[in-house]
């Protein structure tokens, strides 16, 4: 079979990435920096330590290109990684579309996305400097596999604070978790003061990202040998995430391939980060691509926020960061798509989106279930909810490039599957999936809460 014909590309292992890609280097423009919650000044790195192992700490502040991947980190990598690249030959059919339309599917991981890719970095940091206890909070739940497998091989205690609404449909991610040997509740909680004073207010409160970052916080600053690990958003995540990207270049490179528009669905904005950044280089020398990062009508930081300064989470106990927000107060509708209910979004990505580098796009979750089913009917992979966003956005591209009579190359990253969210498509198979507008009252209701910040 010739490699035109190939339907999934691979690397051998010593072609997999011993690096790291860090795009902070080579932003045009700096990135307002993170600041103290109490003296609202620059964040010192002593100031996370509390938080976050030290080695991440660095990592997160760090203005180099490129950071080595640590040889024992390569070798767990090659478990899975590198993910195949796949050519979507039978949705490009179904579409009749002269666009062709290639995806790397993160589906392939143990966990079933993304999310170990910085899992298993995370927790080896903690293991080295010591660390016996994690604290996280999840949405869906893929984070929340993917670091209690990745504490599980290091022999480290790990405390999930998963979204209400997620805890009590996505029910087999929790028992992934438990198999695990992790301990999860319901986000908000009685375990915290975060949690309580929530409770207190709303005893039925469905949870939020937010609510949940405060709590696993809470708990890890206030426990014994303790730090916190997140799952998206910070600096840290998206150079982890950065292998997505760096094989796609040189899978592509093994047929003669390159992308005109790249895709990705964004909660925080791992997901986005891992498949587009390391190609931000070429985009700077004058390559020209577009790249769109694709959010839900029901969390639309990024297409209805502002760019402000936001805490992180609803307790405002993490630094304040420079993004699109909705507002750390905003609780979004209980979406299927769990990892994307996120208030805020990732500064890097934010930045980029500010500065017209990156386009943003908004699709209700019914219009993304359509897409998700035709991908599944098409492609025999039925994505997570939170990747179907990206999907509708590479049906949208592709029917524009048949429009146009364009051949347009479209990558995108299908972060993971969905065979852990069938009550999501029974609902859709009930035609029970509803679309959520935030209105302009709400959002500026919202709005008015933001910290004032010069």
């Amino acid at each position: 079979m010739s490699k035109a014909l190939k339907n999934r590309i691979y690397l051998e292992p010593e072609e997999n990435p011993t690096k790291w890609y860090n795009i902070v280097a080579d932003l045009p423009t700096p990135m307002a920096p993170p600041l103290h919650p109490a003296t609202l000044q620059p964040l010192q790195k002593s100031d996370l330590a509390a938080i976050f192992a030290e080695e991440l700490i660095d990592q997160e502040v760090s203005q180099e290109r490129f950071i080595d991947i640590p040889e024992e980190l390569q070798e767990l990598y090659r478990i899975w990684r590198a993910t195949p690249l796949c050519r979507a030959r039978n949705l490009e059919k179904a579409l009749g579309t002269p666009a062709k339309i290639y995806f790397k599917y993160e589906g392939d991981s143990p966990t079933g996305s993304h999310k170990l890719n910085t899992a298993l970095p995370q927790v080896y940091y903690n293991h080295k400097q010591g660390i016996t206890r994690i604290t996280t909070e999840t949405g869906a739940g893929q984070w929340a596999c993917a670091l209690t497998a990745a504490c599980n091989m290091f022999g480290i205690e790990c405390m999930v604070y998963m979204v209400s609404i997620s805890y009590h449909t996505k029910i087999y991610r929790r028992s992934f978790v438990k198999l695990y040997g992790g301990e999860i509740v319901a986000s908000p909680s009685n375990l915290t003061e975060a949690g309580r004073a929530i409770l207190a207010e709303d005893p039925d409160c469905s949870g939020s990202l937010g609510i949940a970052i405060s709590e696993a916080i809470e708990d890890a600053v206030t426990s014994k040998n303790t730090r916190y690990c997140l799952g998206s958003v910070l600096n840290q995540v998206s150079l982890h995430q950065s292998v997505i990207g760096l094989e796609a270049i040189k899978q592509l490179e093994k047929i003669d391939e390159y992308p005109d528009i790249i895709i990705g669905c964004a909660g925080g904005g791992s997901n986005f980060a891992g498949i587009s950044f390391p190609f931000f280089p070429d985009k700077m020398a004058g390559k020209d691509i577009r790249m769109i990062a694709v959010e839900p009508m029901a969390c639309p930081s990024m297409t209805r926020g502002k760019f402000a300064y936001d805490f992180c989470d609803t307790a405002k106990l993490t630094p304040l960061m420079k993004m699109y927000t909705l507002g750390h107060d905003f609780i979004p509708s209980g979406i299927h798509a769990g990892g994307l209910r996120y208030h805020a979004l990732s500064p890097i990505l934010s930045h980029l989106v500010h500065e017209g580098l990156v386009e943003a796009k908004a699709y209700g979750q019914s219009d993304c279930f359509d897409a998700a089913a035709l991908f599944a009917r098409t492609e025999f992979i039925i994505p997570a909810p939170e990747s179907s966003h990206a999907i509708k956005a590479v049906i949208d591209e592709a029917l524009a490039a048949k429009e146009a009579g364009e051949e347009k190359t479209i990558l995108f990253c299908l972060s993971g599957h969905g065979l852990y969210d069938m009550a999501a498509y029974d609902k859709y198979n009930q035609g029970d999936i509803e679309d959520v507008v935030i209105t302009e009252e709400e959002l500026a209701e919202s709005f008015a809460k933001l910290p004032k910040v010069e």
